[in-house]
């Protein structure tokens, strides 16, 4: 991609998710994630109304009449978008590709994190960790983020979601949260997850396209893995073709789904032709409701 179409790319996707984040996502964001703690800020006289238990008793026996502590909520937390930029993310059968969702995700998310002072930062990977940018603030660098995943070219094949799940842990020691963005097409993951998640709050985001779902009816078609770059030849006008197609990505969604109830962890899924507003508000509502 050219210098000046790219930065006509970042600066599109910017205005675009930045109204998004400024009149929906910020205020979400900050309900659903939670600072660390609480820190105490002062005492202060009691007033009609206030919770008893928040009186200290020190304080109100020097003086003679009683004051309450103050806390503030130590906001401050860092966010770590590991994203999957495998070839698989090339793939689109409408007009946006799962990578372009991918990146407009990562910059919703980013914008809302530091606008509510977090950090953010960002591991690319593929079977491999691809690149490595670590935690900052400001608006700068998440366009820098933007401008990355746009830009990057991956210089393996593969999936391995273990291995941007497993470096993040091991470069990360303070709890922070993980945002895990792929198709989830990968090497088996589910002990990475289950010890992230501990550590962690990881939240998994799977992006896909519909046609991996259903096969259309198309007569011989050419199929190639984006990956591998294994081409086979598929007679997608075989009903008996199509539903063996439909049942395996059936069963694969429902393990899937198993593995992240068992580990009580919160997946967004959205899909290439449908609004992923909607599942992230969804999201941050099912949040602020357990929270």
């Amino acid at each position: 991609m050219e210098v000046t179409d790219l930065y006509k790319k970042v600066k599109q996707l910017e205005l675009k998710t930045l109204k998004l984040v400024n009149n929906l996502f910020s205020g979400e964001y900050q309900s659903a994630f939670k600072g660390r703690g609480m820190m105490f800020a002062e005492v202060r006289p009691y007033q009609y109304g206030d919770d008893v238990r928040s009186i200290d008793w020190n304080v109100t026996a020097r003086y003679n009449q009683p004051y309450i502590k103050l806390f503030n909520e130590e906001r401050e937390q860092t966010v770590m978008l590991c994203v999957d930029i495998s070839r698989s993310g090339l793939f689109g059968s409408g007009n946006q590709r799962k990578l372009d969702l991918v990146a407009e995700i990562s910059a919703v998310l980013a914008l809302s994190a530091i606008s509510n002072n977090d950090k953010v930062g960002m591991v690319l990977f593929t079977d491999r960790v691809e690149k490595i940018i670590p935690p900052r603030k400001g608006r700068r660098h998440v366009l820098r983020l933007i401008r990355e995943l746009f830009s990057s070219e991956p210089q393996h094949s593969g999936t391995d979601i273990s291995a941007g799940l497993d470096y993040v842990m091991r470069v990360i020691k303070k709890k922070s949260i993980i945002v895990l963005i792929s198709d989830f097409q990968s090497k088996p993951y589910e002990t990475s997850m289950k010890i992230a998640n501990r550590r962690h709050e990881l939240v998994p985001v799977q992006v896909t396209d519909p046609l991996e779902y259903e096969l259309p009816n198309l007569g011989l078609l050419p199929l190639r893995d984006a990956e591998t770059g294994e081409t086979i030849m598929v007679d997608t006008s075989l009903p008996s073709v199509r539903k063996d197609y439909h049942e395996r990505r059936q069963a694969y969604q429902k393990q899937l789904k198993e593995t992240i109830r068992r580990y009580k962890i919160d997946m967004v899924n959205v899909q290439t032709n449908a609004s992923y507003i909607r599942e992230l508000m969804r999201f941050f509502q099912r949040r602020m409701t357990r929270l």
